[in-house]
């Protein structure tokens, strides 16, 4: 039982950290938008500031002064991502000061104005009136432009919560073909109202190149990238590719946090793909955090989506923390019934140490009955050792070459543990970058190859001292083996080419060309046709050519 309870410890715990860790080690953008969520309310308060100084400013103006509506407008527009409540009463501002001045289109546009906020805001009917009082015949080109996309949003809004009724989904569509005609082509309101049309239509490829176009031109992290991100993930999501619709989502939600935009979709969505692969805690906090913008703004609609999927969510994140709790309770059994066994484990040990030291005293008194019996024995080894002169003489050459063998043995192990401490000191600086959040740092460390060649090349020049320091000859004994015309001529500071290298190593024993073409990073194709051209190169029978390069250098004094 000990046994089992101890690898089921090993098992789990390791298991269940890399589980843990997996989505934050795969994705570092999922973790910047974790983090950004939870200082949402810096950006916020940058947003604040702006609204107040704009208040301020309207406050101070005289209600003649037509000044008063362009900055009603300016609030209008800045509230309408982040508070709806406060964009309508602006919005109104705008038409209360636009009837006083008399003035036609600033009428109609803040008309328009409000008719956008009331179906964003889920007042549908109130919108739908608005729009019915505008004729849009003759209205100026730029708010034919407004005219015709509140009445597409309108629709498109109102057939998301009338999935059973196609009608409005067709209206939505023709205001659409309407607003693309009234709008320039080239302007990038085209290019997204467009690009919806072809995804619309599951023109896919189309969709993807334009918006990934107008993405690769926009170069400030404004609402308009976060639109275009929202537009990309949708592409990706008709066509099944998880990753990049995860990847773009995550970046709108980023640049809408950024952008203090409230009445937003991006982070919504996020919430059940990550809930659908499995990412119960990542989903938790964005479906939270959809709720809370959805909230604050006074978004009907988003806090009706997010709250379909909220409850269920909510429940899996309920249960994934009850089972964390289950687990945790399991773990401190374990480590209690692994501490009981380790405290029998240690009294064990003592008992055995006891009796271990009675068995050194037992040993003391045998080696001392020895070392009489080797006094002897050494009176009769003296006999022999004149008789063993020769012999002596050959074991002591023996041992002079095993102890020059066992010295570089030696700096080969040096130089092993060097390669582990630069290896710790890579480690650290890759951990360092990875907390430090130096991405692109750590992404060009990894990709370049300068370490590995130097260390590679380092390599190489100690192998070449140490092997040349016991097989001096090796070069001209090696030589002497090829016909003369094939001969090496090294290089001036050349102590070793690739060919004589392939078969050093086949000296020391390492005759399989895998293994060598792993030591000199080559492939084993490569390895097997140097070796095959060496051996045509040879004046010895090619059969017989390893086992004569295995003599070279051999000890034959006998």
């Amino acid at each position: 039982m000990y046994r089992r309870l101890l690898l089921l410890f090993l098992i789990t715990i390791p298991s269940s950290i890399a589980l843990c860790q997996e989505v934050r080690k795969d994705d570092a953008t999922l973790i910047d938008l974790i983090r950004l969520i939870d200082r949402k309310q810096e950006f916020m308060e940058v947003k604040e500031m702006k609204i107040r100084g704009l208040v301020q400013a309207f406050s101070q103006l005289a209600d003649h002064d037509s000044t008063r509506y362009l900055i009603a407008k300016q609030l209008y527009q800045e509230y309408t991502p982040y508070k709806l409540d406060s964009a309508i009463v602006y919005a109104e501002y705008s038409l209360q000061l636009a009837r006083r001045y008399g003035h036609a289109e600033w009428i109609t546009e803040s008309n328009l104005d409000l008719a956008a906020l009331h179906f964003t805001a889920g007042m549908y009917i109130d919108s739908y009136n608005i729009l019915q009082d505008i004729s849009s015949e003759r209205l100026p080109s730029p708010l034919r432009v407004k005219y015709y996309d509140a009445r597409k949003r309108l629709y498109k809004f109102y057939s998301s919560a009338n999935h059973y009724d196609d009608k409005y989904e067709a209206q939505s569509d023709l205001y659409r073909d309407s607003l693309l005609h009234e709008l320039d082509p080239e302007s990038t309101q085209y290019q997204i109202v467009y690009a919806e049309k072809l995804l619309d239509h599951q023109q896919l490829e189309k969709a993807k190149t334009i918006l990934m176009r107008l993405l690769s031109q926009s170069d400030e992290e404004n609402h308009e990238r976060a639109i275009l991100c929202y537009a990309l993930a949708t592409v990706f999501r008709q066509e099944g590719n998880i990753p990049l619709q995860r990847r773009y989502l995550i970046q709108s939600a980023i640049y809408d946090i950024k952008n203090a935009i409230k009445e937003n979709a991006a982070m919504q969505a996020l919430a059940s793909l990550l809930y659908e692969t499995e990412h119960i805690e990542e989903a938790y906090k964005c479906i939270q955090s959809s709720m809370e913008d959805a909230i604050f703004c006074n978004a009907r609609f988003r806090a009706y989506e997010a709250s379909q999927i909220f409850p269920i969510i909510d429940s899996a994140y309920q249960e994934n923390e009850a089972q964390k709790k289950d687990m945790l309770t399991g773990f401190l059994l374990l480590v209690s019934v692994l501490s009981i066994f380790l405290a029998l484990a240690i009294i064990y040990v003592y008992r055995q140490m006891k009796r271990i030291n009675r068995v050194r005293e037992e040993l003391f008194e045998a080696n001392q009955r020895l070392q009489e019996l080797n006094a002897r024995l050494n009176t009769t080894n003296d006999a022999l050792h004149k008789t063993n002169l020769e012999v002596s003489s050959i074991n002591k050459d023996l041992a002079e070459a095993n102890h020059i063998k066992e010295a570089y043995i030696g700096q080969f192990l040096d130089l092993c543990s060097t390669y582990i401490d630069k290896l710790e000191h890579f480690q650290t600086v890759l951990k360092k970058m990875v907390m430090g959040g130096k991405m692109d740092e750590l992404l060009k460390r990894l990709k370049s190859r300068d370490m590995i060649e130097r260390e590679v090349k380092e390599l190489f020049s100690t192998f070449d001292h140490i092997f040349l320091h016991i097989y001096p000859n090796f070069v001209e004994d090696f030589n002497v083996l090829l016909m003369e015309e094939e001969r090496f001529v090294l290089k001036n500071n050349e102590l070793l080419n690739t060919e004589l290298r392939i078969f050093a190593l086949i000296r020391l024993g390492i005759t399989d060309s895998s293994k060598i073409a792993g030591f000199l990073h080559y492939s084993t194709n490569t390895i097997y046709s140097y070796r095959t051209r060496i051996r045509n190169k040879a004046r010895v029978p090619r059969e017989k050519f390893d086992d004569m390069v295995m003599k070279i250098g051999r000890i034959s004094k006998i």
